[in-house]
């Protein structure tokens, strides 16, 4: 775990509320959902397929900085910030300006049949502060899952080779080759295969269920390597794809040494080493980007989520001999680098470094993780439900486990994010297991209403300890 004091990270900035429309505060005004968030859900029940689910039951009127208001006038505490999509806040007033700006002018010509500069511009920046002081290019998309499957198409035709190598808990998205590349088999992937091929799954370093017994990083890493020279053989592989820090899969940050070790390797045989940085880039983890916290350059690094404060961008930025091996024409799309999504990338780019987001986040893990970890010593590992906390920055999870073992939890997990949405606390779930508490605030969060929002987080966690032990 980073030590958020470092001197390497410097000074924390004070988490004080950057200027808001709306009240930064927690307010219930009806149940929860209210009655027009259930008319909403009685007209979404007529007309919007069953498949595409909500996690809460909320339907959201307005939002700006760390908090959503519903249409029933209740206002939450955005701990999940869109999964990790409005750092900035849900209405930065930059990012507000710079869409009204562009789309006063145009919404869309299409880059690839009459360019503009704000495409240029947006990837000028990435080149600039994604790692490495090697030569970079970029190319720009929509989702997550577009930029991953397009760096792949990249890894492959650069090297002439077809095998990929992801990891267990990965995700990567939902197209059919993203499919294929993430791990966990409901919902994502059961019964919509057959999957794209030659993607091979390796273990992944995960130092709470790896503690016993202990692996270290580089010993987990060789593990792997070990496993791709049998099953595939290095001059078969094309890539290696890895969350710098796993999101949907549980938040789990590998030990030190994992990552280096495989990048390492990668570079001996020629192997792509991609960082999918889609959840944890963007000052999501306390740098610009999370693989720079062992100081791993990245061969290729995809990104969305925090890009373009929640606009619908991506992009996939690296070695530019790797993107200019591919012939022209062979990367794009009808929509890719939108320039009303370019405009708000800027915006959202400009706000993260006026406002030191980075340290912000750093400045998040300070406040939240001692108080996390002073309540699993509370509560006890024999006792109580919390097996491991864990993260960087404002990236930070607690996985629930049942008394005394570490046998996943997910009925206290749901019951606890429950609990904290009756109480105006929106609080994600994710993992593998699905018994991981994932805590994603907006950067710009006041220190006033996260240690709110904690305050309810670990009630919750007392009151559903006691719940478990009594069944």
């Amino acid at each position: 775990m980073t030590d958020p004091t470092s001197t390497r990270q410097g000074a924390l900035p004070a988490l004080s509320a950057l200027p808001t429309r709306l009240p930064q505060r927690r307010e219930l005004l009806t149940e929860v959902p209210g009655p027009a968030s259930k008319r909403l859900a009685q007209r979404r029940a007529a007309a919007v397929a069953s498949s595409a689910v909500s996690v809460m039951p909320v339907y959201v009127a307005d939002a700006d900085g760390a908090v959503i208001r519903d249409v029933d006038g209740n206002s939450f505490v955005d701990l999940g910030s869109g999964i990790a999509v409005t750092s900035v806040g849900a209405s930065a007033p930059a990012v507000v300006a710079a869409v009204a700006e562009q789309v006063a002018h145009f919404t869309h010509t299409c880059f690839m049949v009459t360019p503009y500069e704000g495409y240029i511009e947006v990837a000028e920046e990435l080149g600039r502060l994604t790692p490495g002081d090697h030569a970079k290019h970029t190319v720009l998309f929509n989702s997550g899952a577009e930029a991953v499957e397009n760096a792949v198409k990249i890894a492959r035709l650069a090297t002439g080779r077809q095998a990929v190598v992801a990891f267990d808990h990965a995700y990567h998205g939902r197209t059919n080759l993203t499919m294929a590349l993430t791990a966990k088999s409901m919902p994502y992937k059961t019964n919509f295969g057959p999957f794209a091929p030659e993607v091979y799954r390796m273990p992944m370093s995960y130092p709470y269920r790896d503690a016993h017994p202990h692996i270290s990083g580089k010993t987990a890493a060789k593990r792997a390597i070990d496993q791709m020279e049998k099953q595939i053989g290095a001059s078969s592989l094309a890539a290696i794809l890895i969350e710098p820090i796993q999101g949907e899969g549980g938040f789990i940050v590998p030990a030190e040494g994992f990552l280096p070790t495989l990048a390492e390797w990668a570079r001996e045989h020629g192997v792509v080493f991609i960082a999918d940085e889609v959840q944890s880039g963007f000052c999501r983890t306390g740098d610009w980007f999370a693989s720079e916290h062992e100081g791993v350059v990245p061969d290729l690094i995809t990104m969305a989520k925090g890009i373009a404060g929640g606009m619908p961008l991506s992009a996939v930025t690296g070695r530019a001999d790797l993107l200019d091996a591919v012939h022209p024409g062979g990367l794009g799309g009808t929509y890719g680098g939108n320039p009303v999504a370019c405009a708000a990338a800027l915006a959202a780019i400009k706000t993260m470094e006026e406002h030191d987001l980075a340290g912000r986040a750093r400045a998040i893990e300070a406040l939240v993780l001692p108080r996390l970890r002073a309540l699993a010593d509370e509560l006890g590992t024999a006792e109580g439900p919390i097996g491991d906390v864990r993260g960087r920055g404002a990236m930070l999870a607690i996985e629930l486990v049942h008394s005394g073992s570490t046998v996943p939890d997910p009925e206290t997990t749901r019951a606890v994010a429950a609990d904290c949405l009756a109480q105006g606390v929106l609080v994600l779930t994710c993992g593998t297991y699905g018994n991981v508490l994932r805590l994603l605030p907006p950067l710009v969060i006041s220190e006033e209403l996260l240690s709110e929002a904690l305050d309810v987080l670990e009630g919750a966690l007392r009151r559903h300890s006691v719940a478990a032990q009594e069944v």
